[in-house]
């Protein structure tokens, strides 16, 4: 939920006068958590058959604290094999409420000052989406695994292929928290396709379906005007996530919207449109269509469904063969699985046990690239008309 300080910073920045900011921190108090946030249901079993895969604490650092609280938000301060060993934020009264909710006395000003500090070995990037490659290869520099939220890069096909060089020759661990891996239904696909209930996908779809009637206070406003297809992982891991196969050329459209902020010459993206919707096909030979969409209210989240050559996913499977039921793996005691689907707490725990175990984790560098980069072409192609693209291939 955002923080009060964040919207009154945000709400005068508008132009909005004192007295309405006291109208907006009453509905504040009143609002629901940002679409798709919301916290799954507590599992009294989601502990059950977890057993440790070290006896060692993983020294992990934090950076970053703000609107959507990222920072805490994933667990890993409830973790029994991690220790936090620092925490940082620019702003000090976040980076101090950061240390106090991941219970550590230890707090540096910047991530430059945290990655100094030896003790640590792996630190999770929730920092702004801008600064994600930049932050994870200042990271990784400095002889620490990295974890970041999404997507891995900003925008930036340069980046994509220097972060993908930076891990490559590090010898480091990088794995990006995409929330949609573990929804339900995706975890449940993903399983389902290793076992090949489904052969082949021949089509897949993903949505993610986030509105926006004002835009979410960020740091340097760099959501607002944000082209929906530079935010794409959530929707497009409803085919890589599922597959760990890649999208290898895209035709997508999108539409202008009627929303004020979302307008070109409101943005400094010069972004046109509220909603973007991908054509795309993928290494497989199948077809996928991923939207991404700020612009249509109504019902939202992270959400997709496929079709394969023996199979279906639809809510449940539908296939030729018949398939056990899947369950997710238990969770460390005292970590939830959190928001976003129940991904939060799952997504940790697979980064820690991937640095613990010395393996690679669910969401490389890889899979995170051929995510992000789907996107930052469809948005190339939409500004085009919807000319057909070829999208880079990244593969370790």
């Amino acid at each position: 939920m955002p923080d009060k300080a964040s919207r009154r910073s945000f709400l005068q920045s508008m132009g909005i006068g004192a007295a309405a900011i006291g109208l907006a921190g009453k509905a504040l108090a009143e609002e629901k958590p940002i679409q798709g946030f919301e916290a799954a249901p507590k599992d009294p079993n989601a502990s059950q058959g977890w057993k440790p895969v070290s006896d060692r604490k993983l020294r992990v650092g934090i950076v970053g604290y703000g609107v959507c609280k990222f920072g805490a938000a994933f667990g890993f301060q409830d973790h029994p094999n991690v220790e936090i060993v620092a925490v940082s934020d620019l702003f000090p009264d976040r980076c101090a409420e950061l240390a106090q909710v991941c219970r550590c006395a230890k707090t540096y000003p910047s991530l430059e000052e945290l990655v100094k500090d030896d003790r640590i070995e792996a630190v999770f990037a929730a920092t702004d989406a801008p600064s994600h490659a930049k932050h994870v290869a200042m990271i990784l520099k400095h002889g620490k695994h990295a974890a970041s939220a999404v997507p891995a890069v900003y925008g930036s096909l340069e980046d994509a292929d220097m972060l993908f060089e930076a891990v490559k020759t590090s010898g480091l661990k990088y794995m990006m928290f995409e929330t949609s891996y573990f929804h339900d239904s995706n975890h449940a696909m993903r399983e389902l396709y290793r076992a090949g209930a489904f052969g082949k996908l021949v089509y897949s779809e993903g949505e993610y379906f986030h509105y926006m009637p004002d835009p979410i206070p960020s740091y340097q406003d760099w959501r607002v005007g944000l082209p929906p297809q530079w935010y794409p992982t959530h929707s497009n891991a409803f085919y890589v996530g599922v597959t760990g196969q890649s999208f290898t050329e895209v035709s997508c459209l999108g539409m202008p919207s009627i929303t004020s902020w979302l307008q070109p010459q409101n943005n400094r993206y010069k972004n046109p449109f509220g909603t973007e919707i991908a054509n795309l096909r993928t290494s497989e030979g199948g077809m996928a269509r991923m939207a991404v969409s700020w612009d249509t209210p109504g019902f939202g989240g992270e959400m997709g469904r496929i079709r394969g050559q023996k199979g279906t996913y639809y809510e449940k499977f539908e296939g030729l063969a018949e398939v056990p039921a899947v369950k997710k793996p238990p969770l460390p005691p005292h970590v939830d699985a959190g928001g976003h689907g129940g991904s939060h707490g799952y997504l940790m725990d697979e980064f820690v046990t991937a640095v613990l175990t010395d393996r690679k984790p669910l969401v490389d560098i890889a899979q995170a690239l051929n995510m992000t980069v789907a996107g930052i072409v469809s948005h190339q192609s939409a500004m085009k008309g919807g000319e057909t693209l070829k999208i880079p291939q990244y593969k370790l």
